[in-house]
């Protein structure tokens, strides 16, 4: 049988279950924040394609700059000089600009990938895209609590619990404040106020390959009004968007009675209701 390290095999800290929502977790973890490891996850999930998308941002790149000290946190990405990335192993002049650009254009990334980089427990790219279509900003978030916080739609007591422990601590918050100094945004493009948009709330369905916008464009201009979409089709689907070669999903939506749209219905929908 699998026997888990009682210590971190990176800085022998000993290993923990953390609490949370009042439960005792299961994963073993390690408790050092200062852990050359875990300094190392969460750059890498940082600058992650799924999260903050920087160009460059590699685990090889990562490791030189925790191994020298360079960064300690991702405040610290936005702080460094040309000079620092050329001084590092294999790290040539337009791989420096390259790393520095894409730095500098992450400033600029929505409140949603700001939250799913920060890695707050429990707080996934799809919860934080949810959080991000009621907070316009990360202050409005942090002025939340626990209670406001489960009201809302598909965020639990644990999520709940986990955005306001991590919020309440100080060395998050003088986080927050040192990369709102160093520029970046953090305000959310899918905010939609309650009632603003008359297709707010709204669930859909994709199916079929669409001539003019990918799956992943469809999406972002559904969740930019206040709607989601979902992966199966029901009676509570208000919408099945229907491009080429459409499967069972249409069927499913004839069958239910589910409105159906092609691409052109969908951007007269869009245009009718902006």
């Amino acid at each position: 049988a699998f026997v888990f390290p009682s210590v971190c095999p990176e800085c022998e800290s000993v290993a923990v279950k953390q609490e949370s929502s009042g439960v005792m977790g299961v994963v073993w973890r390690c408790p050092n924040i200062s852990c050359p490891a875990q300094i190392r996850g969460r750059l890498e999930h940082w600058c992650s394609r799924k999260a903050m998308d920087v160009e460059g941002g590699g685990s090889a790149l990562i490791e030189q700059l925790v191994a020298k000290a360079l960064v300690e946190d991702v405040a610290d990405l936005y702080s460094l000089s040309r000079a620092q990335i050329v001084s590092l192993e294999r790290m040539a002049d337009k791989s420096a600009e390259n790393f520095l650009e894409g730095v500098q254009e992450s400033k600029s990334r929505d409140l949603w990938r700001v939250l799913f980089g920060l890695g707050i427990l429990h707080v996934g790219a799809g919860v934080a895209k949810k959080l991000a279509r009621h907070f316009e900003t990360i202050r409005d978030l942090m002025r939340s609590n626990v209670d406001a916080l489960i009201a809302l739609d598909e965020v639990g007591e644990t999520i709940a619990h986990s955005l306001v422990t991590w919020f309440s601590k100080e060395r998050n918050q003088m986080l927050i404040d040192r990369l709102e100094a160093l520029g970046l945004s953090m305000k959310s493009s899918l905010y939609v106020e309650d009632s603003e948009h008359p297709l707010s709330g709204s669930s859909w369905v994709l199916t079929g390959t669409l001539p003019n916008f990918s799956r992943q464009q469809a999406t972002e201009k559904i969740e930019a009004i206040g709607g989601k979409v979902t992966g199966s089709v029901s009676k509570k689907t208000s919408f099945v968007l229907a491009g080429e070669s459409a499967g069972s999903k249409l069927q499913k939506a004839q069958k239910l009675g589910v409105q159906i749209v092609d691409e052109a219905g969908f951007t007269a929908l869009l245009d009718q209701n902006a």
